[in-house]
């Protein structure tokens, strides 16, 4: 039986559709649909168990994955099968779970999963951007539990007009790389880069991705009408007791304001919060906490998160005391660790992050090999968390997908002012140390002065800091919060992180808790954040003003040096013998690319030591070296023959002439060693290539002055020397055969 197929199109406005399919694939999944633009096919589906999980959370997972066969290609390595996803696919799950997770029910926590998979893929379209309209419809489509239908979008701006879901060639030519997450009425997610872009600037490309979203959550819900609506399902819900709730309430409000009002550090106010816990579940009998354990914890973290929210709307106070624009006490060192190529140190308040810096050949870039791109990174940043950093035990599991997502947020943040013309490879990595309050931010400001300690070339120094807002929807109050603590970005409506440069923003991450922002609040809030970010950057700035003139003795000089295509082979040398060879005698590393523009090689040479270099630079000279016809070149000689000597010129070592014993002086030479020997060095002059020989011709004579009464030996007649008729022997031609000569025999058949 055919099935019954749904499809709705959405026109992106330029000629290019997207359309939503349902009915075809993955019947048995809860909710599924096939996401499709040009030749991009993303298949998506959800299943949420019917039966509630004993753990007060919403266990959710967004998985995103890409297969290789969608671009028609094998997987890389040994095993030709997907494994554990890669970056590129962890922050897409990133992407689309931030922005799905908070539309579920509180209440609701039933394991989810949302699996997205390019089944298909297409050079010209950029499926990440779609991975949130496919999580979305699926959800629609199924019986589970969730409040609204939301999209992403990639908006892109070329010459100031704004794409949407730009392809990646656009991209290149983009000021703006931004995705945005939301729902029809209100933006949840945005995280990006920019080429130092205004706050204006970012509004108006969110609010031009945001109205491309509201046309993709229309055609979400005009599906799920064609294909039946289904039923939302009915689950148990969490125990509610409003009188407790209360009663908690009444008993942990005040103190709690009074202990968040006193300004105290992070620890300290931890332990007095848990002392107001531990009072309030002393009121209750064993009997009762057995029964209301449960609900008194969650009704006082609910108090405290009040308590501490109407501090700052009324009083403009935090917890630590400062007001709601303060940034944190800030220290910062550079050239912290001896070895390294570059480090710095920069605390912040309870935050610290220590950076280093390694500079390498092209041959240490980061390879990138997804389905949906090839490529390398130059400049790559790497992030860890440590559990100590929060004064934490627990094992560890590998990099986790929020250590990717905020070493990525840092590495966009930092990437676009590295110069396009520096030769070396830059790897950074952040050590975070300490942590109360944004530790990507810490990573941008160590990673900007690590890099200028290593001597890297920054166009411009770049800071980066948290925000956070708490808003009354009622009376309208809000207060935007700059540099915000750990217990901050917990409690409020929306926490940011701005990074960028004196000149504009070069990189955001966004999460909107609150319905309904207010492009207004939005623009002052990133205001706040432009003045903070300046602030911090001024720290920076004292600590080291400007990248250092040149990389650290001890760190390795990068020349680069192009060489005709032709040359490539001879500096290679056999299997690689001479540049193998090269690297070991100078102690250098050597790679060799070649620009596919203009076929050069490109000689990249890598060296502690400036002598190594000079002479692998030397080599190369002497590779390239061709002299002029008619100049005069100092030689040496190298090698001694019968009929000459072999020369090099000085100038290019390795590169070698034939002297020919006719040149080396005006008068007849019986033996070359009369006149020179080896080891001797003096000048001959270029004639170019010999017509007769076809080889290379010098002479040491023409540069010497003829002997008094020299007579030039008469050029050789041909002649003379007898052609075919006269050479000694008797004229043989084919009818001066002996007469007696006998005919040749047939060759007999066999």
């Amino acid at each position: 039986m055919i099935p019954k197929v749904f499809k709705e199109v959405i026109d992106l406005g330029d000629g290019r559709t997207i359309s939503i399919e349902t009915g075809k694939l993955a019947k048995q999944a809860h909710g599924s649909v096939v996401v499709q633009s040009g030749k991009c096919m993303l298949l998506c589906t959800v299943v949420s168990n019917y039966k509630q999980s004993d753990v007060d959370f919403l266990p959710l997972t967004v998985d995103y994955r890409e297969k290789f066969a969608a671009s028609g290609r094998y997987p890389g390595g040994f095993f030709k099968r997907e494994a554990r996803p890669s970056d590129g696919e962890v922050l897409t799950m990133r992407l689309v779970d931030r922005v799905l997770r908070p539309l579920f029910p509180k209440d609701y926590h039933a394991e989810t999963q949302v699996m997205v998979q390019l089944m298909s893929h297409d050079e010209d379209v950029m499926p990440d951007a779609m991975a949130g309209l496919a999580a979305s419809a699926a959800i629609q489509l199924s019986d589970v539990p969730f409040e609204t239908p939301i999209s992403e979008a990639r908006v892109g701006r070329i010459n100031g007009k704004f794409i949407i879901n730009p392809t990646r060639a656009q991209l290149e030519e983009s000021d703006i790389d931004m995705m945005i997450g939301a729902s029809a009425d209100s933006v949840m997610m945005v995280e990006g880069e920019m080429l130092e872009i205004s706050e204006e600037e970012m509004a108006e490309a969110i609010k031009f991705a945001h109205e491309a979203i509201k046309v993709q959550c229309a055609a979400q819900i005009r599906l799920a009408e064609a294909f039946g609506k289904k039923e939302t399902r009915e689950y148990e819900p969490e125990r509610e007791d409003e009188a407790l709730e209360k009663k908690v309430r009444d008993m942990a409000y005040d103190k709690v304001y009074a202990v968040a009002r006193a300004a105290s550090a992070k620890h300290e106010r931890s332990a007095a919060f848990d002392a107001i816990k531990e009072e309030i579940k002393a009121t209750f009998s064993e009997e009762e906490l057995a029964e209301f354990d449960g609900l008194v914890s969650k009704y006082y973290y609910k108090a405290e998160k009040a308590a501490i929210r109407d501090l700052t709307l009324n009083e403009g106070l935090r917890l630590d005391g400062r007001k709601t624009d303060e940034i944190r006490p800030i220290w910062c060192e550079v050239d912290y660790l001896p070895s390294t190529h570059g480090s710095s140190i920069f605390t912040r308040g309870e935050t610290q992050a220590l950076a280093t810096v390694t500079l390498g050949t092209s041959r240490e870039a980061n390879q990138i090999d997804m389905p949906s791109f090839e490529g390398e990174e130059r400049f790559y940043l790497h992030y860890n968390f440590p559990p100590f950093s929060t004064g934490e035990a627990r094992p560890l599991r590998g990099t986790s997908r929020r250590e990717v997502g905020h070493g990525n947020l840092a590495q966009r943040a930092l990437k676009n002012m590295i110069p396009s013309d520096f030769p070396y490879t830059v790897r950074v990595v952040s050590e975070v140390l300490e942590s109360n309050g944004s530790s990507s931010m810490a990573t941008v400001c160590a990673g900007t002065m690590a890099l200028m300690d290593a001597g890297v070339t920054l166009k411009k120094p770049v800071s980066g800091i948290a925000m956070g807002l708490i808003s009354d929807g009622d009376s309208g109050k809000y207060a935007v919060l700059s540099d915000i603590l750990g217990d901050e970005d917990h409690l409020g409506d929306m926490d940011f992180k701005v990074t960028g440069t004196a000149d504009g923003i070069t990189a955001c991450q966004m999460d909107i808790k609150v319905k309904g922002l207010s492009y207004e609040i939005l623009v002052n809030a990133l205001k706040q954040a432009r003045d903070g970010r300046l602030h911090i950057l001024s720290k920076l700035t004292e600590t080291i003003a400007a990248p250092a003139a040149d990389v650290k003795p001890h760190a390795p000089k990068m020349i680069t040096r192009r060489i005709p295509n032709e040359f490539i082979g001879a500096l290679i040398g056999p299997g690689g013998k001479v540049i193998q060879e090269l690297q070991k005698e100078t102690g250098t590393t050597i790679v060799i690319n070649e620009d596919p523009v203009t076929e050069e090689g490109i000689v990249e040479i890598l060296g502690v030591g400036q002598d190594g270099i000079n002479a692998v630079l030397a080599k190369i000279d002497s590779l390239l070296f061709k002299p002029e016809v008619g100049g005069t070149y100092e030689v040496k000689v190298i090698k001694m023959l019968d009929f000459g000597a072999v020369v090099e010129y000085t100038q290019a070592p390795g590169n070698e002439v034939l002297l020919h014993v006719s040149e080396l002086a005006w008068e007849r030479t019986e033996n070359v060693s009369d006149v020179v020997n080896m080891g001797d060095v003096f000048n001959v002059k270029y004639f170019g290539v010999d017509p007769k020989t076809r080889k290379e011709k010098v002479s040491r004579k023409a540069l010497l002055d003829k002997p008094e009464g020299y007579v030039a030996r008469p050029p050789r007649d041909n002649n003379d020397r007898g052609g075919r008729d006269n050479r000694g022997r008797d004229n043989r031609g084919r009818d001066n055969r002996r007469d007696d000569r006998k005919p040749r025999e047939d060759k007999k058949e066999d």
